[in-house]
């Protein structure tokens, strides 16, 4: 691998560009290549063994196409293949980030009163990733965990505020109010793309705990240590394998990422 050869990011659909969008901002001089799985979207309702053999075929197919560090950009995906997939990305000397484990780390930091809130998919709770990763920092904690089977599909699709929707939202926020949580990880990567509307419900004192800025530093920490990183750029490349309707793609993600994704997007089969 060398310094020239972009960094690969994988989701189940727009999710991952809210990792990307802090990558872009951090690393701006780096080149990116993005898969969103949107045709095997949902992941966070998948059972464990067919998620797990997906997200390891993505990451597959990315390292197949050469990219210098892989980035899974989806808390589903990294409960559920994290481990194998940092042993394929080893076999290919290629180093591997992954979410969970940085946001525990920031929760169980500025925590006040030990009541931290995980907001995730069903195959994320069920995991249990994010109650070990908090425990094993050491701090006592009270961990409240809440499944939110239509919050990523909401978003996925193009959120629409209605009635249905916000009831829905106030209905995954309720048991997170009743423990009195002062700090929530959004445990899944689409989730921040609705944080004002999550904020407004549990109210300003609540930190909201994201992955994109984590992993960030992450990123360059370990690029750096590898004499990796992009030098002398102002501004890198990127583009977009979809697996899925690379159209409605498109359109979801400059909305979101407010980057042109039109012309930068390509069907792939994985």
């Amino acid at each position: 691998m060398s310094r020239s050869d972009p960094i690969g990011v994988f989701d189940s659909g727009v999710g991952g560009l809210t990792v990307l969008h802090e990558c872009l901002i951090s690393l701006p001089g780096e080149d990116f290549v993005y898969l969103g799985d949107s045709g095997q979207f949902p992941y966070g309702t998948k059972p464990a063994d067919e998620l797990r053999q997906r997200a390891e075929q993505v990451a597959g197919h990315l390292l197949d196409r050469g990219v210098k560090m892989l980035v899974i950009a989806c808390n589903s995906a990294t409960a559920a293949a994290g481990d194998e997939i940092r042993r394929l990305g080893a076999e290919a000397g290629v180093p591997v980030v992954t979410v969970v484990g940085p946001e525990a780390e920031i929760a169980a930091t500025i925590s006040g009163n030990g009541r931290v809130g995980v907001l995730a998919t069903p195959a994320t709770v069920s995991s249990g990733a994010y109650r070990r990763a908090l425990d094993a920092l050491g701090r006592p904690l009270t961990v409240t965990e809440v499944a939110a089977p239509d919050l990523a599909p909401i978003i996925q699709e193009g959120p629409s505020f209605d009635e249905a929707v916000l009831d829905t939202v106030r209905g995954y926020c309720a048991p997170l109010r009743e423990a009195e949580v002062d700090t929530l990880i959004l445990g899944c990567t689409h989730y921040p793309l609705v944080a004002p509307m999550l904020q407004r419900m549990l109210g300003r004192d609540v930190n909201l705990v994201t992955a994109g800025h984590a992993i960030a530093a992450a990123i360059q920490r370990e690029l750096a240590g590898r004499d990796e990183l992009a030098e002398g750029r102002i501004e890198g490349d990127y583009r977009f394998l979809v697996t899925g309707d690379v159209d409605a793609f498109a359109e979801v993600g400059t909305r979101f990422l407010q980057l042109p994704l039109s012309g930068r997007a390509e069907k792939v089969e994985v």
